[in-house]
């Protein structure tokens, strides 16, 4: 689907103080640019400031690490068709070790076959967070049991926040990168 973007790139000689300060900010970080997901949320820099700070820590911090992190990222890109963030995460993704099965059947919003377990209660906690807007007491205690109760509170977060920026990347029609070539299937 061809969408117009709503909420283009905001030339910098026109941001505000506090859009500069925003994106000087996530610039300087480990992100290293201002990129997608803080494209249209630079409209409002205060949100958009609080929102790179949470997503810096659980990107890249979190008690969980990169590499279930990236399962999660790619379990809610998946459950809300967000096209930017499947196609920036799904080749870090690889690169930490998810197996490519993995990636598809997460595409195909198919349960994987998991060889770790890590990564399958990573995926049932996500899936169930997204589905079902609970986690059954079974799941809950199996992901304490492995990650730790601040591991499950960090996922869960990874969660709410990679839903957030799907919500606002889908409602502005937020482009993928041109140079992301992986996208997820089309859905009827």
């Amino acid at each position: 689907m061809n969408t117009p973007d709503r909420l283009p790139p905001i030339d910098p000689a026109a941001w505000t103080e506090a859009q500069r300060g925003c994106a000087d900010e996530i610039i300087a970080g480990p992100r290293g640019a201002l990129i997608s997901p803080f494209v249209p949320l630079l409209r409002s820099p205060e949100l958009c400031t609080h929102a790179q700070r949470m997503g810096e820590y659980l990107r890249y911090r979190s008690a969980i690490g990169l590499r279930l992190s990236e399962l999660a990222i790619l379990v809610t890109a998946s459950h809300w068709d967000q096209q930017v963030e499947w196609s920036i995460h799904v080749p870090i993704a690889l690169r930490e070790g998810i197996a490519e099965s993995v990636i598809t059947a997460i595409a195909e919003q198919r349960t994987p076959m998991f060889a770790r377990a890590d990564e399958r209660i990573v995926c049932a906690v996500s899936q169930q967070s997204l589905q079902h807007k609970r986690v059954d007491d079974t799941t809950w205690a199996a992901a304490c049991a492995q990650l730790g109760e601040q591991g499950v509170v960090d996922l869960t977060g990874i969660v709410g926040y990679y839903t957030m920026l799907s919500i606002v990347m889908n409602a502005a029609q937020t482009p993928p990168p041109p140079q992301c070539r992986q996208r997820l299937p089309a859905r009827g």
